[in-house]
């Protein structure tokens, strides 16, 4: 009997502690982006979040006059054939996964989009803690060195 009483009561102190819950996001826009450019793309993360969920999330690379990668047709046509994939392609899967997810740690990196996958790891971890804190201010994530 002292047993199951010993049991019962850490149960209790676990449930009462909060272990294992996480952190709540507050109501926002908040928005990363890699310190540098990469081949001419700058990778950048946006989320909304609404009531602790991500409601919405853009993923994308703009190059120094704004143009947005996944826009570019002919970037499409020379990377599908050797990749197998393209930015507008893999930007929707990754923002698709985090929303679908809410984990930043569940969204696996696709084959042929290695680069931008990490990126993508790295820059949602930031906004996330960024709604955490509340933090609407954009952040900066250092770039890998080429």
């Amino acid at each position: 009997m002292k047993k199951y009483f010993c049991i019962a009561l850490l149960a209790l102190a676990l449930l009462l502690s909060g272990c294992g819950s996480k952190p709540k996001m507050k109501d926002g826009f908040y928005t990363a982006e890699m310190s540098d450019y990469s081949f001419g793309w700058k990778e950048y993360l946006c989320i909304m979040v609404k009531d602790n969920t991500i409601v919405y999330a853009e993923f994308n690379a703009k190059d120094p006059s704004g143009y947005i990668k996944a826009w570019d047709n002919a970037y499409m046509q020379n990377m599908a054939p050797i990749s197998g994939t393209y930015p507008n392609e893999y930007t929707r899967y990754y923002v698709s996964r985090l929303i679908e997810t809410q984990d930043c740690e569940s969204v696996d990196t696709l084959t042929g989009a290695t680069s931008s996958g990490n990126n993508f790891a790295k820059l949602s971890v930031a906004v996330v803690d960024q709604a955490i804190a509340g933090d609407s201010s954009t952040i900066i994530v250092e770039s890998e060195a080429e």
